[in-house]
């Protein structure tokens, strides 16, 4: 989900190529690219304002301006498309100008071994140049794709956005990069032989089951049990709230993130399959730190959740819910799980959750190797 690092270059023909089977708006359809353009470019301003508000204590300035700059580019590339325009070259329309002075210089990658290094020859503070380029959005507001003027009043954005890169001081290979892993892992379905199995090569003893049915139940004193291979797991749950929602039953997100990512530090503890061969995991990912993780990623999803009846009906989850359990994720091997894999085990997990909650109980089962979960009443067979 965090993508790779980022490379030392980055073409942008293969940014522009990436990146369009990531557009699911209709070709005809340009108000909501404009739109999105101009939000996008109104998020990179305000970053800029977080950093004058917040000045030493937003440490996540390069960060989020970086991931501020692709969501534009992203936008730019979609209108570009719809012109019958090829964003690399608008890009080299205006680096070929006389505001940049060119330098040649030697790749480290011997298929590109020239490279051209294009500097602007005046860079203005990022402030005024985050002014022009709000200015360049709102005019593109306007834009008549059929009139001659379009591709113009493209290159005139372009050209501020290029100033807004230099301004800000971002690498733009990052930029690229990282706004790549984000649309693609968002919007792309995922080959199920890059998925990450965090515990593949670790003894059997430790892993996750690759295949498990837990029961769940609720007795007469409202508190719910789990049971796994006959015994007693965890501790009894209560919903632990004055208005009953049955989050005593929010274990089912913790089965659904071990069966469809592979991953769950509360499960683990659960059933004691730490990795403990290696200390170093067992101690960064599956022990008490990440355990919260876990926990508190559940409990925020599950607030989230309560306000869109529990995800029913719904076949995707908002965009900007998957962009904040990246950002709760970070720093841990979950990360690297892609947000489309992310979607999948929040709707399937709330999917058996409904069950579970309607019935007050059931059987869980997960799935590893097909990286499913599914619900099944108790005493039915499989």
């Amino acid at each position: 989900m965090s993508g790779s690092p980022a490379s030392t270059h980055v073409l942008l023909s293969e940014y522009e190529q990436a990146i369009a089977p990531t557009d699911r708006f209709e070709d005809s359809e340009v108000t909501p690219i404009l739109l999105g353009l101009f939000g996008e470019v109104g998020s990179v301003m305000s970053t800029s304002k977080k950093l004058h508000r917040e000045k030493a204590a937003f440490t996540g300035f390069r960060r989020d301006v970086e991931e501020e700059l692709g969501d534009t580019l992203w936008y730019v590339a979609a209108l570009c498309r719809r012109l019958d325009l090829k964003l690399s070259d608008m890009f080299a329309q205006v680096l070929g100008g006389n505001s940049y002075a060119v330098s040649i210089a030697a790749n480290a990658d011997p298929t590109h071994p020239f490279a051209q290094v294009m500097t602007a020859n005046d860079i203005a503070p990022l402030d005024a140049v985050l002014l022009r380029l709000g200015e360049q959005a709102a005019n593109l507001l306007s834009l008549d794709i059929t009139a001659d003027t379009a591709k113009e009043q493209v290159l005139s954005f372009v050209r501020v956005y290029i100033d807004a890169v230099h301004a800000a001081d971002v690498s733009f290979s990052a930029v690229l990069s990282s706004n790549m892993a984000k649309a693609c892992g968002r919007f792309i379905a995922p080959n199920a032989h890059d998925l990450p199995d965090f515990d593949a090569h670790f003894p059997a003893e430790e892993q996750l089951p690759r295949h498990f049915e837990i029961e769940i139940s609720q007795r007469a004193n409202g508190l719910s049990y789990l049971r796994w291979n006959g015994v007693f797991i965890g501790d009894p749950l209560s919903d632990k709230i004055a208005d009953e929602d049955g989050y005593r039953f929010h274990d089912v997100f913790h089965f659904a993130n071990a069966a469809i990512l592979h991953w769950s530090p509360t499960f683990r503890a659960l059933i004691k399959h730490k990795r403990r061969s290696m200390r170093s995991v067992a101690e960064a990912q599956d022990s008490g730190r990440a355990i919260v993780i876990d926990e508190g990623l559940s409990a925020y999803i599950f607030s989230y959740a309560k306000f869109v009846n529990f995800f029913e009906d719904q076949k995707t989850v908002s965009f900007d819910l998957l962009k904040a359990v990246c950002n709760f994720v970070r720093g841990y091997e979950v990360e690297t799980c892609p947000l489309y894999q992310w979607e999948h085990a929040i709707l399937q997990g709330y999917e058996v959750f409904r069950e579970v909650r309607k019935n007050n109980g059931g059987v869980i089962v997960g799935n590893r190797d097909e990286r499913t979960l599914r619900y099944k009443s108790a005493g039915k067979q499989a």
